[in-house]
């Protein structure tokens, strides 16, 4: 396959938000599962259930008749149809024939199940196996980890100039916000000290700040930081 499962991971770490996340890196994980088609979907975003939508489509919303959907609700685990269903029933489910076969996993955020993903395949190609589900298992991982951190650092990656950096930087900005040092970030990103500091003087530039305090004060312009994040943020500003 064209993506490795291990630079997926990567690409879901990387993504700067939600749209990047279902424009680009979505893409690349519907084209690894051989997917007909895929969605990314957070359920405090969804659209509430309209009385006037096709019937399949409410079947399909339906915890009660989409049995796929119930157990991901049910048990925050992946599953496709073949698991759960005899030969041939989840045809009269769902008829659609770009939904010959489905799977589906949870994303998770403190223990509660807060969207999902899924994806189908085309009636007369294989159906998704063990493989897919483990693959998928590990991805809602990834997933479920990467909206923990957007959601953790709301102020850095809504400011405009988070869009001057690259992803690696964006990762060394946030652990200069927690304070750590150049030897500690490397050891953090597996990366040498020196690789650190040539990156924070490439973010100076493009930023153009000339201390770490003014690069946390740059990306942490909308909000304020914890009092010690920002102590020490503030304090640690060697090399």
């Amino acid at each position: 396959m064209a993506n490795s499962l291990q630079s997926l991971f990567g690409a879901i770490a990387s993504a700067r938000d939600e749209e990047e996340l279902r424009q680009h890196v979505m893409v690349k994980v519907g084209e690894y599962f051989v997917a007909h088609r895929w969605g990314l979907f957070f359920f405090d975003k969804l659209p509430p259930v309209d009385s006037n939508l096709p019937s399949i489509v409410k079947r399909a919303l339906s915890v009660e008749h989409n049995p796929v959907l119930r157990y991901v609700v049910e048990q925050h685990a992946p599953v496709h149809e073949e698991l759960l269903l005899p030969a041939g029933v989840w045809k009269i489910i769902c008829p659609r024939s770009d939904h010959g076969h489905v799977m589906a996993g949870p994303i998770v955020s403190n223990g509660h199940l807060v969207g999902g993903v899924g994806f189908t395949r085309v009636r007369g190609t294989d159906p998704f196996n063990t493989r897919n589900l483990a693959d998928l298992c590990a991805l809602c991982l990834h997933l479920s980890t990467w909206l923990t951190k957007i959601q953790s650092q709301p102020a850095l990656f809504n400011s405009p100039n988070i869009n001057r950096l690259t992803p690696r930087e964006i990762e060394i900005a946030e652990l200069v916000a927690q304070g750590l040092t150049s030897a500690e970030i490397g050891a953090a990103l597996w990366i040498t000290e020196n690789s650190v500091k040539q990156a924070l003087k490439r973010m100076f530039r493009k930023l153009e700040v000339s201390s770490r305090a003014e690069l946390v004060g740059r990306l942490f312009s909308n909000t304020k930081l914890s009092p010690s994040k920002e102590h020490a943020a503030y304090t640690k500003l060697s090399f």
